[in-house]
């Protein structure tokens, strides 16, 4: 079950909730870092090399077809259409390719319980003995479940993360914790999706924003989204006409301040499971959040810290 019938929201979004102590209020740049701090509990599942091998059990064996299909399981056997749809920026070329015939391999049941068994081989092998039975763990997972449970009272809108929403919790700590972080991951992407959307911006549109805030390379945005140089090129140009960009790619001043009408929609828009729990939790889950990111850094299963991005 995704509900949990004793934590409930007061709709009091994104403001101050019963139960919170005065000075508690949780503003959209302190839900963003706390966000942060804990996102590469998550963001490893994608580069760990836990999961090649998980998926391959059940019958996927190229890399591709292993990320759309273990992220969109929980939505069922679904097209590649509604892949392109809810992932936004990748390259549709590629999404089809990937998709082609998943679902004669595997099932999206088999995927996702691979996905979790990776997630408990990779974990359990970076957090060690004594990160796995401490009460700080165990703490911070229930709190991050609460504010997890707090965004389940507010799926309208949100395709990908409903269907995640509707899977069953796991019961150790550091399975829980990473499925919290999964919820608030998708709940906070299908909000960035909507801003995107508001704003008039294609996938590859929205890339190349990305790559002109200087936040990730170009390089790095092309490759992982397959978009090739031409293509990327006439985006450039299609949205240096509009006003967004400069020729060689960097923002006008018009294409910055849409960027930050993004950004700030985007957290104004997921601060309401951390406005849930308060300033002091979120103050404790970014201080556990310190500790298990280096873990997962220390144990190689993700490559970039995406602490860097704050602050």
């Amino acid at each position: 079950m995704s509900a949990d019938p004793a934590i409930s929201s007061t709709g009091q979004h994104p403001g101050q909730h019963p139960g919170q102590h005065p000075g508690q209020h949780v503003g959209p740049a302190d839900a963003r870092r706390t966000w942060r701090r804990l996102e590469a509990v998550h963001g490893m599942i994608y580069f760990t090399p836990d999961a090649p091998p998980r998926y391959a059990e059940v019958g996927v064996t190229h890399h591709r077809s292993g990320y759309f299909g273990s992220r969109v399981a929980a939505m069922g056997a679904v097209s590649a259409e509604t892949v392109i749809a809810t992932f936004y920026n990748f390259n549709p070329v590629l999404v089809r390719r990937a998709m082609d015939g998943l679902w004669t391999l595997t099932t999206p049941e088999a995927l996702l319980g691979a996905r979790l068994a990776a997630v408990d081989d990779s974990l359990t092998r970076a957090f060690g003995a004594e990160l796995l039975g401490s009460p700080e763990l165990a703490d911070g997972a229930q709190i991050v479940r609460r504010a997890a449970l707090v965004a389940c009272e507010h799926l309208e809108g949100r395709p990908l993360f409903a269907a995640h929403a509707a899977l069953p919790w796991p019961d150790e700590p550091h399975l829980v914790l990473w499925h919290a972080q999964t919820l608030l991951r998708e709940f906070r992407g299908d909000g960035h999706i909507a801003a995107l959307v508001t704003e008039g911006l294609s996938g590859l549109d929205a890339l190349v924003s990305h790559a002109a805030s200087g936040d990730v390379p170009r390089a790095a945005l092309q490759a992982t989204r397959a978009w090739s140089d031409d293509e990327w090129e006439t985006c450039v140009g299609s949205m240096a006409e509009r006003g967004l960009v400069d020729p060689d790619g960097s923002f006008t001043d018009t294409g910055r301040a849409q960027r930050d009408r993004i950004e700030a929609l985007t957290d104004r828009s997921a601060v309401a499971p951390w406005a849930a729990i308060g300033a002091d939790a979120c103050v404790s889950l970014r201080d556990l959040g310190k500790v298990v990111t280096q873990k997962v850094l220390d144990a190689d299963l993700l490559t970039i810290d995406p602490r860097r991005f704050d602050d």
